[in-house]
């Protein structure tokens, strides 16, 4: 009991969806006693259903976010998880499957409402008892209560994305970040390796190509119809690990963790391809624009948004449907920094 009560009081003390996943995936590995334990992220793209890993914890090992190691990938299919996918389907509360070696698994969607985007992956050598199934029950629940409570608090109430009022949290953490690994590279040592595989943060942001035309010729409801398409399609194009928001009208903004600046170019295009590619309800195909810079400890924070944006803006008047990086602009001539201070940054 006294070990339940401190994961209870673990998982609410948290005002973070990382933390939380994390303390879920902790409380429920001690007490089911389990070989295993992920949370995953169930992602619509273009009508199929796919499962990502976000969190994971292994018996004898700490907690920790999981990375797809493919990150041109929108994850598995569901169909490779027949089991889930029926209990999807038949919006059922769980699902117990036992492989060949009399290992069981157990999962458990997180719905709330009539969806679910979340689901707890729970593995174990033997047999749930019913005490465990009711322990594990009780954590889902409390899990669920207080991701919904988060969600009220941090998401945009049309798309469900981040909205603007955690970004400069969620920056601050990456920019604590890139001071650590900034850091590893001392003044006077050699690079240890080439520019271009160096792992950095990265900060994108994201704009609806002639959306104001889409509310004028087909009204509102569709324009809101394709925001939250949009949003669904960030969310499914881009990492567990990464942060997507809103910033309001059109424009929606990304934080990228720690990858690299090839890596960072193929999860960008992978986004505006699958967007460029989706059909959108009576409104057809819809594009958007993309500027992206890496975020730098040294640099204030409106200094990196305001390089981010000349990209965009860069994108948006050489024909759209592009992504484009600042630093190669600069780099090749067609953006020029005059003059730079702490609060603005002039072109």
């Amino acid at each position: 009991m006294d070990s339940l009560l401190k994961h209870m009081v673990d998982m609410t003390g948290h005002r973070d969806h990382t933390m939380l996943d994390i303390s879920v995936i902790s409380a429920v590995q001690e007490l089911a006693r389990a070989s295993q334990t992920r949370v995953l992220s169930l992602a619509m793209v273009r009508g199929k259903m796919f499962v990502r890993p976000r969190a994971i914890i292994t018996a004898g090992q700490p907690a920790r976010m999981e990375e797809n190691p493919d990150p041109a990938s929108p994850g598995e299919p569901i169909s490779n998880f027949p089991a889930l996918a029926a209990c999807i389907a038949r919006h059922e509360t769980s699902a117990d499957v036992a492989n060949a070696a009399g290992e069981h698994t157990l999962w458990l969607p997180i719905w709330l409402g009539d969806k679910a985007d979340t689901c707890l992956e729970i593995v174990n050598p033997t047999p749930y008892t019913s005490d465990t199934i009711h322990v594990i029950g009780g954590i889902v629940s409390v899990y669920r209560n207080f991701q919904n409570l988060l969600d009220y608090s941090e998401r945009d109430s049309l798309t469900g994305l981040l909205n603007r009022k955690t970004f400069d949290d969620q920056l601050a953490k990456m920019l604590a970040a890139s001071t650590e690994q900034d850091a590893l590279n001392l003044p006077g040592e050699p690079e240890r390796r080439h520019h271009s595989d160096q792992e950095k943060q990265w900060l994108a942001v994201v704009d609806v190509d002639h959306f104001k035309l889409v509310n004028d010729k087909f009204g509102h409801l569709y324009g809101d119809e394709v925001l939250i398409l949009i949003a669904n399609l960030l969310t499914s194009s881009f990492r567990a690990q990464d942060r997507v928001f809103r910033f309001g009208g059109e424009e929606f903004v990304v934080l990228l963790r720690s990858t690299t600046l090839n890596n960072a170019k193929k999860i960008i295009d992978r986004f505006r391809m699958n967007v460029e590619q989706h059909d959108f309800p009576q409104v057809g195909r819809v594009t958007v624009s993309v500027g992206f810079v890496s975020i730098s400890a040294f640099e204030a924070p409106v200094i990196i948004l305001g390089r981010a944006d000349q990209a965009l803006y860069y994108a948006k008047s050489h024909g759209r449907n592009l992504a484009c990086h600042y630093d190669e602009l600069v780099s090749g001539g067609q953006l020029r920094t005059v003059e730079s201070n702490d609060t603005a940054e002039f072109f």
